[in-house]
């Protein structure tokens, strides 16, 4: 190797990329590795149970063993059935309301983004309105005009969540419909619908599948909110929000029933968002332009 080989300077823009690679791949890794296991346990949950939601033979706060791993609760069931139901709640309220989010905001927003005029600004400020209301309290509400089940509380978050997808949506067809390849395709004679299937939706999916992430995060989050106030899904359910609220009560001489779903959530959501970090370092381009 001569001397000018070893002394020729390492570009900064490929170290920089790989440095941002690798970051962003061990972030996706840890993050599918804590909802993964959570993830398990709810699929599990679908086949095979410890004891039935409603067994109540176990006794009354029981402690950790004797066939109980995580002990009972103040009627006698199992905790750790509890929270293996309440992780397939979760993943069920997680995975309905975004798939609601995205087929109502998708369509929303890509319909915002190309209106023109009074119409733009009316679907504008409509979108405004519906963000400027809490998602819970938005929720809430939806829950209250129909009946305390998970189906309501899936819709209910769905919608709230529609306004911000929405949003998200425009700014970013705003953004794609204003490239050079757009009015390209559109002097050639191809019509929205394809311009729109085969042009703006490949460009903007990488930004989308991060802010779903995303709300997948918060749409559980809003369940257990939900769940907590009575609004969720109904007993037996166990619900990681009903599961906190009853163990409020017995929380200094039974810690575990509210200890063992709270961290739970705590997990779930965090593996969520770095999920979301590790698409959005590895999918978009453009986030990896702006941290140069």
């Amino acid at each position: 190797m001569t001397p000018a080989a070893v002394l020729r300077p390492v570009r900064p823009g490929k170290a920089a990329r790989g440095g941002r690679r690798t970051r962003g791949s061990a972030t996706l890794v840890v993050g599918c590795v804590l909802a993964g296991l959570i993830a398990l346990l709810a699929l599990v949950s679908l086949f095979w149970l410890p004891y039935s939601a409603d067994d109540t033979s176990g006794g009354r706060l029981a402690g950790p063993g004797d066939g109980h791993l995580l002990g009972t609760d103040k009627l006698g069931r199992d905790l750790f059935t509890q929270v293996m139901t309440g992780s397939r709640i979760a993943f069920e309220a997680g995975l309905g309301s975004v798939l609601i989010a995205a087929a109502v905001g998708v369509t929303l927003g890509v319909l915002a983004a190309f209106a023109q005029g009074w119409l733009d600004d009316t679907l504008s400020a409509f979108l405004d309105i519906l963000i400027a209301f809490p998602t819970l309290l938005l929720a809430m509400l939806i829950v209250a005009a129909r009946s305390a089940t998970l189906g309501s509380a899936v819709l209910a978050i769905g919608l709230a969540q529609s306004a911000v997808v929405a949003r998200f949506v425009r700014i970013l067809v705003k953004r794609v419909l204003a490239q050079d390849y757009i009015t390209a395709a559109r002097t050639s004679g191809t019509s929205w619908p394809r311009t729109v299937l085969g042009h703006v939706l490949p460009n903007i999916w990488p930004s989308l599948v991060v802010n779903l992430a995303l709300q997948f995060g918060l749409a559980v989050l809003a369940e257990a909110g939900l769940s907590y106030l009575g609004l969720g899904a109904p007993p037996p359910n166990a619900s990681w929000g009903r599961m906190l609220q009853e163990a409020q009560a017995t929380f200094t001489t039974a810690p575990v029933g509210a200890i063992a779903p709270g961290i739970l959530l705590v997990l779930l959501v965090i593996g969520v968002n770095l999920i979301a970090d590790g698409l959005r370092e590895t999918l978009d381009p453009a986030s990896r332009r702006r941290r140069t």
